[in-house]
């Protein structure tokens, strides 16, 4: 017998946009909609997974602005939510937020969770390089802003700011050196154990069908500066870097195991969120005491 209050994942979806091949933009609130259509789809019930929802929270965007995001994306569904909200930035929010949704649906707080985020980076950069403007929605000041699902905070102290740290640019190699130093490795070492990680997570990448770039690189390839392949911040090369420039959104659908019985998604679609947790180092760098170590990792 399961306790009618029970979080359950029931479906999820995803989507890479190809606007590099063609298709037309999405703005980032489509493509969420698009995604929680294909959770829809995944979990077997339909609209009603999406128009019961009564709550409707986002991870916070880089692309574009929504006054309440949340609350947009519930009118593109058809929902009419009691709560919405955006994360506030944060590599952690995904899984705070999956955390956030479990709990409330335990405690009875809500029943029909949906959780969203998006990104159209390329179609934004590409619209500013030649000065075009889009014509993508803005919610009137008659929208009041959306509840941060978590803090928003700084996330460099004063005395970095004007030191010019502030980017992962000049962070992470910061932290890629002194982790070196507690492996023990020399810098020509650690660089090729470094791409040969890389190249490992490339040759996923290349039979996921929701990876944006779908090739296998070789270590060498991935670790040699080249003309495609610039030194972004040393030891990493473009290669080695994070992809903004990407149009991709994706959707996970949670509810309490009532809800689910009664939306008739089959037990077998049924997944169990058994324990979730969630934390971060000290927001300012200078404030940490080991830049090649996070304490909020092992904690959590």
């Amino acid at each position: 017998m399961v306790d009618p209050r029970t979080p359950v994942l029931i479906g999820a979806g995803q989507l890479s946009h190809r606007v590099d091949r063609g298709e037309e933009p999405l703005e980032p609130v489509d493509l969420m909609a698009e995604a929680l259509r294909r959770a829809a789809e995944d979990s077997g019930a339909g609209s009603a997974a999406l128009t019961g929802a009564d709550a409707v929270h986002v991870v916070a965007l880089l692309s574009w602005r929504y006054r309440d995001p949340g609350l947009l994306l519930a009118q593109r569904l058809g929902a009419s939510p009691r709560d919405t909200s955006v994360s506030g930035m944060g590599g952690i929010s995904p899984q705070s937020l999956v955390n956030q949704a479990c709990l409330a649906i335990q405690a009875g707080d809500a029943d029909l969770v949906l959780l969203a985020g998006a990104e159209a980076w390329r179609t934004r950069m590409g619209s500013r390089k030649a000065g075009a403007e889009l014509d993508w929605t803005v919610q009137g000041d008659d929208v009041p802003e959306a509840r941060h699902s978590t803090a928003d905070v700084a996330m460099s102290a004063p005395g970095e700011q004007a030191r010019g740290v502030l980017m992962p640019v000049q962070v992470y190699p910061l932290f890629e050196q002194a982790h070196r130093q507690v492996l023990e490795r020399d810098i020509a070492s650690h660089v090729v154990a470094a791409s040969e990680l890389w190249s490992r997570f490339s040759e996923v990448a290349a039979r996921n069908p929701h990876a944006w770039i779908q090739r296998a690189y070789t270590a060498e390839e991935i670790r040699t500066p080249g003309d495609d392949n610039r030194m972004i911040g040393f030891p990493y090369t473009k290669l080695m870097n994070s992809n903004n420039a990407v149009e991709q959104g994706a959707g996970v659908i949670l509810c309490s195991a009532e809800r689910a019985e009664a939306l008739g998604v089959p037990r077998e679609r049924w997944v169990f969120p058994h324990s979730g947790t969630d934390a971060h180092d000290h927001y300012f760098v200078s404030n940490r005491e080991h830049l090649g170590r996070s304490p909020a990792m092992r904690i959590a």
